[in-house]
């Protein structure tokens, strides 16, 4: 009788505990999963083989701005990697929207977003991007953005609020993941937090809500890092630096990706996911 009651009572626990659990699930599940391609090059003019690589580190960036709202879950640039590998389209080019949808349920995505940049060589850029709905098929028309070479940052931010909007999330609010707003862009991405490798951001703690530089001897999550607006611009030679950086990174050349985002860090030192990758493959 005693064996039947304890067992009732874990039971009882079990479900209640369930119960407890079952909310956070169903919010979580209800954020939309969001996947940044690369980005096509589009460039003009006798210097556009020079943007070809650059494309990985605008999709990286676009990545970590979106990271930081929390009504998002955002894929990792790592997984997209891996799945190009997989499904050979890391040399194929342009990557058509039925092949975007097919990566989008192969990753469980509800939305891809793909997009193209385009230097016309005298310093000016326009960026553009469009959402994927995986679901229902539609694509959003594309958003454009035009712009100096000397805020890369700034675009990938506009660029970010406006997709957003497309996808219906809604905004960062004043006090979520820092505080600051939507803008600017430059956090880095959670850790993967599913199968998926998505990057979910979270509020940061009251006693947190202090901007922290990396490598501090107490370190929060990377996606609770409130994003201190940078004290100077990351221009595009900084950009395609960056770029370089990931692309020596996923060829496994983790001594050249150092010495790459060291090097980064010296003219952009305000960018945190860089400091974090040199932590990372330096350890």
């Amino acid at each position: 009788m005693r064996r039947f009651v304890r067992a009732a009572v874990a039971a009882v626990a079990a479900v209640a505990a369930v119960a407890l659990a079952a909310p956070a699930m169903v919010q979580a599940q209800a954020k939309p999963v969001v996947a940044v391609l690369y980005f096509d090059n589009n460039s003009i003019g006798k210097d556009h083989s020079d943007y070809d690589g650059v494309g990985k580190g605008m999709a990286e960036i676009l990545v970590n701005d979106l990271a930081q709202n929390p009504n998002v879950r955002v894929v990792e640039r790592e997984r997209i990697q891996s799945l190009l590998v997989e499904q050979n389209l890391t040399k194929a080019g342009t990557i058509d929207p039925q092949t975007a949808i097919r990566l989008g349920k192969i990753i469980g995505a509800q939305y891809m977003i793909s997009g193209g940049f385009m230097s016309d060589g005298r310093g000016n850029f326009v960026l553009t991007g469009r959402t994927i709905n995986v679901e229902t098929t539609v694509i959003g028309n594309p958003t454009r953005i035009n712009a100096k070479g000397d805020d890369v940052l700034g675009m990938i931010a506009q660029l970010s609020e406006r997709l957003s909007t497309d996808m219906k999330i809604p905004a960062l609010r004043v006090g979520e993941a820092g505080g600051m707003g939507a803008t600017p862009a430059g956090q880095p991405a959670a850790a993967a937090a599913n199968p998926a490798q998505v990057a979910e951001a979270k509020p940061a703690p009251a006693s947190e809500s202090k901007p922290a530089a990396i490598g501090v001897s107490k370190e929060r999550p990377a996606a609770q890092v409130a994003h201190a607006k940078p004290s100077r611009k990351m221009d595009m030679k900084t950009a395609m630096l960056y770029s370089k950086a990931l692309e020596e990174e996923d060829a496994g050349n983790k001594s050249k990706a150092v010495e790459l985002y060291k090097r980064v860090d010296v003219v952009f030192p305000d960018y945190a996911p860089v400091q974090q990758k040199i932590k990372k493959l330096s350890a």
